[in-house]
């Protein structure tokens, strides 16, 4: 299975992103207002400068209570990983597990395509385990 397949099977295949410059607060309007955990920041919309989660909010506020007008860019993680549609999703799960990731942004030529989260490929799995199942159960049952 691939990147691309688990991106097909999402509700939108939107990704949204905040200005580097933008304010934490704005921020959380942007999780609160798409339900999501994370957000790429990006100065074009295009390019990946970083990404910041909820977690990376919840730090920070634990540290200065004030950084909700500060920039995201103040927050944000800048050593972003990324993947391409065509990389195993195998692979995805190895570097979210091995780095404790719940978001990895998908590039093409350098410029974000999608994202991919661990709630994606969760549920991308347990699909893949309920058909396995339904056709071993199939098999089972034939006459």
């Amino acid at each position: 299975m691939r990147i691309h397949d688990v991106l097909q099977g999402k509700n939108t295949q939107d990704v949204i992103t905040v200005a580097p410059d933008a304010t934490v607060r704005e921020l959380l309007a942007l999780l609160a207002q798409h339900n999501i955990g994370a957000v790429i920041v990006s100065a074009d919309g295009a390019a990946v400068d970083g990404i910041v989660s909820e977690r990376d909010v919840v730090r920070r506020m634990h540290a200065d209570e004030g950084a909700l007008d500060g920039p995201v860019s103040s927050i944000m993680t800048a050593d972003v990983h990324t993947c391409e549609a065509g990389s195993s999703l195998d692979d995805l799960m190895a570097l979210m597990t091995e780095r404790r990731i719940r978001h990895v942004p998908v590039v093409a030529e350098g410029r974000l395509t999608g994202i991919i989260s661990i709630g994606d490929v969760v549920k991308n799995r347990i699909t893949e385990l309920e058909f396995e199942r339904d056709q071993l159960d199939s098999y089972v049952h034939q006459t």
